[in-house]
């Protein structure tokens, strides 16, 4: 049955008796058949999910101190913190869930109750992975709390951003990338910004209040995250140009007229979902760090990301630096390339708040390279 507890045992050789892994829960139709919940021989009860939930609230309330930080932060990060196929979100008074798993759907609305009541947080949302159906084999429909507010405002250092419910990526925000926003800012001074797949302007607009630079634009393909990275600049009062258009066809035309920047943001989209996008997934990746490469002025800086968790750490490194080595290639827009000696200032993923599990390395999944070029 759908979501039933079943014992896990690891098979042994003829003479020897079966051992028991743990308990986990069970779902026919989906590409991970079993996912285990609990290691050992006791099957989980109430009292193992209470310590499970207050350990996830004690790392980041205490261990990481975000409370101090923002009002924004992934409270559970499935795996990673002993809910396989769920992630929870806080946004201000606000817990936003994505099921993964259906098998784990029926414990979403009690995780989300003993959140809350140490939390003290008031509303919630439950919504679908987009990918649902064909990885599961079913779906459902999201539901929430009554009072749901449509959008809240939520503050990461000091910086606000309009969260809205039930639309857009994940659970509505990238948490994930706070640190990495945070940490851009220390050359965004006076300098000029682009911000590709800017989103709902994460990057743009910290790189605007923090980062006090004196240009950014942001560049997205979808109208709907812009309308929000506009009210996003507006609700801080700085001023950010955010332009509609396709990172490649945009990337181009800078490069055919000359325009560069001291700063470039690339944070693209998840590019690989199944191991049968790799090898497309990439290629875009190699084509869009070669033309953003470009843009660079001489001693900027590139933050590129990817949160394609099938490209490995090392992969998307070694990526990067072969990007570098095609970007400063002659070129039909510059057939005399200027010298460039590419230096990697630093590595990071995903914030503290998406710890990842030595027994599931799958939870690693946001790389981030920061260049000087």
């Amino acid at each position: 049955m759908l979501g039933s507890w079943v014992a896990v045992y690891q098979l042994a050789d003829d003479d020897q008796q079966s051992a028991l892994i743990g308990y986990g829960v069970y779902n026919p139709k989906s590409e991970i058949a079993v996912r285990i919940v609990r290691f050992g021989d006791q099957c989980p009860d109430q009292e193992y999910w209470d310590n499970l939930i207050l350990r996830a609230v004690e790392l980041r309330r205490v261990t990481l101190g975000l409370d101090n930080q923002t009002t924004a932060y992934r409270v559970l990060h499935a795996e990673a913190d002993g809910v396989p196929g769920i992630v929870v979100d806080r946004y201000n008074e606000c817990l936003s869930a994505e099921v993964f798993s259906l098998a784990m759907l029926p414990r979403c609305s009690d995780l989300l109750v003993s959140l809350g009541s140490l939390l003290g947080t008031k509303e919630w949302l439950i919504q679908p992975s987009p990918h649902l159906l064909s990885q599961e084999g079913g779906d459902f429909r999201s539901s929430s709390s009554p009072g749901l507010p449509s959008q809240v405002t939520i503050t990461e250092h000091q910086t606000k951003y309009r969260v809205h419910f039930g639309t857009g990526h994940k659970t509505g925000f990238f948490c994930d990338q706070r640190e990495n926003r945070w940490r851009l800012t220390e050359f965004t001074r006076g300098k000029s910004v682009l911000d590709l797949c800017c989103y709902t302007g994460g990057f743009s607009v910290m790189a605007a209040t923090r980062g006090e630079a004196s240009e950014v634009i942001g560049v997205d393909l979808d109208a709907a995250p812009l309308e929000l990275a506009r009210q996003n600049a507006n609700l801080n009062q700085v001023r950010v140009k955010f332009t509609q258009a396709d990172a490649f066809a945009y990337m181009r035309d800078m490069l055919r007229g000359g325009r560069f920047f001291d700063v470039v943001v690339l944070d693209p989209p998840k590019l690989i979902r199944n191991r049968g996008e790799i090898e497309e997934g990439t290629r875009k990746h190699f084509d869009l760090n070669r033309l953003a490469m470009q843009l660079v002025k001489p001693g900027g800086i590139l933050l590129t990301c990817t949160c394609a968790g099938l490209l490995a750490g090392d992969e998307f490194a070694r990526l990067v630096s072969s990007a570098a080595r095609a970007a400063f290639r002659p070129s039909d827009w510059n057939p005399t390339p200027e010298a460039r000696s590419p230096q990697i200032l630093w590595q990071s993923g995903a914030a503290a708040c998406h710890p990842v599990s030595v027994a599931c390395p799958e939870s690693e999944y946001l790389r981030a390279v920061c260049m000087r070029l």
